[in-house]
């Protein structure tokens, strides 16, 4: 089955995400666990988290399709030892919450260097997540580092680096990657053709293992091929475009990939992107 979702909202609660991500034709969904612009966590009732349990049998979501994406404030990169320190412990926080909600996939962009270097920001992002993941080794919770957008002192925007944190981390089997195709199309990885999904597709089996492929973010690009301005737009609406999409699509490797829409706009939009998605696989 093609699983097909969107980033939603969790203002009413967590326990209306899946009734909402069926309202918009999804089956899977990705949420943030508190709001992510903030160090402070607010951790939902335990009502709440029944409810929430209750909803995804009720709509027959599972929770390994879905996944919880980390706060904008952490950079598990930066030199700053004080912010690195509160990003560690954000996650762990912001952890506690997927597990108590069954979720089994954390999303986590893996930072910045801010000008420290590559070689820098590879050990720094692996001995943060080397902390983290002592304390879930015990836990069937996976951590995703999501590919990011070339730009600044970003690391992480090519799957050969995503490979090297993963590397140097002491328990690489608790993590995977999810690929994010506006990001990668920032970064120069052309899906418009059956060349550049080839080369995406070998790159992630020679430097990480297609298996860690656990999500995709799926993302038009409003800027142009190798432009690393992170900019969003609607399926079919951007530089990929519908026949970009199509060609993506084509490879059973990628088909069977859980996708979130982090496109622009409310769940209405996002009922549209899911519509022209279908309409392009012809279901």
């Amino acid at each position: 089955m093609f699983k097909i979702g969107a980033h939603m909202s969790t203002s009413k609660g967590f326990h209306n995400v899946p009734q909402a991500t069926k309202k918009i034709d999804g089956n899977t969904f990705q949420i943030f666990s508190h709001s992510p612009r903030t160090w402070k966590v607010k951790y939902p009732k335990d009502e709440d988290i029944q409810e929430f349990k209750k909803q995804m049998k009720k709509f027959n979501i599972s929770f390994d399709d879905v996944l919880v994406h980390s706060g904008y404030l952490i950079n598990l990169a930066t030199p700053n030892d004080e912010n690195w320190q509160k990003s560690i412990n954000l996650i762990k926080e912001e952890l506690k919450i997927t597990i108590s909600l069954g979720i089994k996939h954390f999303n986590v962009h893996p930072g910045s260097h801010l000008g420290k270097g590559e070689e820098f920001g590879f050990d720094r992002v692996a001995k943060a997540l080397d902390i983290i993941l002592e304390d879930l080794n015990n836990t069937d919770v996976i951590i995703l580092l999501e590919n990011v957008a070339k730009k600044g002192g970003n690391i992480g925007w090519n799957i050969k680096q995503l490979g090297e944190i993963i590397k140097r981390c002491s328990f690489p089997h608790k993590i995977g990657i999810t690929y994010d195709t506006c990001h990668g199309f920032d970064s120069n990885y052309d899906i418009r053709d059956r060349a550049g999904v080839e080369n995406l597709l070998n790159e992630i089996e020679n430097y990480i293992g297609f298996e860690k492929l656990k999500m995709i973010h799926l993302n038009d690009s409003k800027f142009p091929l190798g432009a690393g301005k992170d900019r969003h737009e609607f399926i079919g609406k951007g530089e990929i475009g519908i026949n970009g999409f199509k060609t993506f699509f084509s490879f059973n490797e990628i088909i069977k990939i859980p996708m979130h829409l982090e496109t622009p706009g409310d769940d209405k939009m996002h009922a549209k992107d899911i519509k022209v998605i279908k309409k392009i696989l012809n279901i």
